[in-house]
């Protein structure tokens, strides 16, 4: 066996150390090869930059800590112990970049004061990775996250947007009294302002309507009318208060229909004009129904 001298592995590690540190490895073109895999090399780095501030959040001022764990990771071959430890730091900057902020935004908004507690994510993270000591299983976690992630967005949301709430409430309360207000079993509010003599929608139904609805505000955020031609739609794949209002209109009616904020968008805020928990006001022309499906 070959016998090295401590010469010689002092030079092995010192080509370790180039090779696989911070700097840029020096070209070397003799041959077709040689210029290829330069020339490729080159080639595949267009776009990378805008992809590792856009979306991997690398500041350019520690552009030698990347090309150190570049040359790391392209030097580690097919290490099975390296590249699991690259993976883990990948998945963990997607985690820390990526999803815990989107996660924070979907609960919290733009509260920037409120954050989810890293520790637990990485404890649940981990233990569902590794299979060992989980608290729940991936299903029931799956359920558990769905249900209070729209819990706590509620809460926050209401305390937000809880006038809004509370301003539609209190209009509702005085408008049922009002002459010519009825009341459909689910809340919903209306008065006739044309009488119809057709058939009533099902919920299957396919029809025609023109419609303008208001916030209660009377800010104008969506109209039929004003496009100059009436929409078409399937009945049940509307919000709920509007598919009660139209399987109780005979063709050819026309409403004023009040929409609880339950009804409508509830805590979703949609668009720029329909704040979250708001109640909505629309006018609604029965003008046909296309189709009955069954």
């Amino acid at each position: 066996m070959k016998k090295f001298t401590f010469a010689a592995l002092a030079a092995v590690a010192a080509v370790m150390m180039y090779s696989c540190g911070n700097g840029t490895p020096k070209a070397n073109l003799k041959s077709d090869v040689d210029t290829v895999s330069y020339a490729i090399g080159m080639a595949q780095t267009m776009g990378l930059k805008d992809y590792l501030v856009g979306r991997l959040g690398v500041d350019t001022a520690y552009m030698d800590e990347f090309v150190k764990g570049v040359n790391e990771g392209a030097n580690a071959g097919d290490d099975k112990k390296k590249a699991a430890y690259y993976a883990g730091i990948q998945i963990g900057q997607q985690i820390s970049n990526q999803m815990v902020k989107g996660i924070n935004h979907e609960l919290f908004g733009d509260d920037s004061t409120k954050t989810i507690s890293l520790k637990n994510f990485m404890a649940g993270f981990i233990s569902a990775t590794t299979g060992e000591g989980g608290l729940m299983t991936v299903d029931s976690a799956q359920h558990v996250a769905q249900t209070m992630m729209r819990t706590i967005k509620a809460k926050n949301m209401e305390k937000e947007f809880g006038p809004n709430k509370k301003a539609g409430e209190d209009f509702l309360k005085a408008n049922e009294k009002k002459e010519g207000v009825k009341k459909l079993a689910s809340g919903v509010q209306y008065k006739v302002i044309k009488e119809g003599a057709g058939a009533l929608p099902k919920d299957t139904s396919i029809v025609k309507v023109h419609y303008e609805g208001k916030t209660l505000d009377g800010k104008v955020f969506d109209s039929s009318y004003k496009r100059g031609e009436p929409a078409q739609f399937p009945v049940n794949q509307v919000i709920k208060g509007w598919t009660d209002a139209l399987v109780h209109m005979p063709v050819g009616s026309v409403w004023e229909v009040y929409i609880p904020q339950e009804l409508a968008y509830g805590e979703r805020q949609q668009g720029a004009d329909i704040k979250p928990f708001s109640m909505l006001i629309f006018k609604i022309e029965l003008l046909e129904i296309v189709e009955n499906k069954k």
